[in-house]
């Protein structure tokens, strides 16, 4: 009887510090990337350095990251930038391809500065290919944002050329991810009430506010969470 209580006692303890030490396992950091590729709507043109949208999306994430997580950001992004400026500076930059997010948004000043349709028909797909190629080579890991309607701000004044042409760019950069099984966000028409909502404007009258991208973060966040913690 003795023995078999001893041996009772043991097989418990044992069972005990089994169980202890599987609670207190330590989950390693998880170092992620993210390349941020655009224009000034990417690069934040008249808001604060951390209030575009992808230093809010690094702010709303770590909330479902673990504590000792990181979240680093790339950006390759400028004002004024065309789909072919983009790429000039991708190949100036050459990124790595160990990103576990890429965002694209990216057309605006083609149409702005009336460059041929065909051009971004030409070189949206190329730049989404590039993405997917800086994204571990899984288009998974990218999503596509729409580009906003800046005639819906003081500096379009309510355009309908403007809108009919930013409209005629985000019904192809929709079409070609759908049909690529890509993500996809619109944001859109958050823009469009700009003018209605001065507050989702910058200061400058052209560009999305702090408020804005916010609102962009809101759409954008979902599907962030989706594809880094799953």
């Amino acid at each position: 009887m003795k023995y078999s209580t001893a041996l009772f006692f043991l097989f418990s303890i044992s069972f005990l510090l089994g169980c202890s030490a599987e609670n207190n396992t330590v989950v390693p950091p998880k170092n992620y990337k993210y390349l941020a590729l655009g224009d000034s709507y990417t690069y934040g043109q008249s808001v604060c350095e951390t209030c575009r949208f992808p230093e809010q999306l690094k702010d709303s994430i770590h909330q479902y990251l673990n504590a000792n997580d990181t979240f680093q950001i790339k950006m390759i992004a400028q004002t004024g930038w065309t789909t072919t400026n983009l790429k000039s500076a991708i190949t100036a930059e050459n990124p790595t391809s160990d990103y576990d997010l890429v965002t694209l948004l990216i057309g605006v000043n083609n149409q702005y500065q009336g460059k041929p349709f065909s051009l971004y028909e030409q070189e949206f797909p190329e730049l989404v290919n590039q993405a997917i190629g800086f994204a571990k080579g899984d288009k998974k890991n990218l999503i596509v944002v729409s580009i906003p309607d800046y005639a819906y701000t003081p500096f379009g004044q309510g355009s309908m050329a403007i809108s009919g042409g930013v409209y005629q760019y985000n019904a192809f950069a929709k079409s070609y991810c759908e049909a690529n099984n890509i993500t996809f966000i619109n944001i859109t028409d958050i823009t469009r009430l700009g003018l209605l909502q001065p507050e989702l404007v910058a200061s400058d009258g052209l560009h999305p506010s702090t408020l804005a991208y916010s609102k962009f973060i809101e759409r954008i966040l979902p599907e962030v969470k989706i594809k880094l913690t799953d």
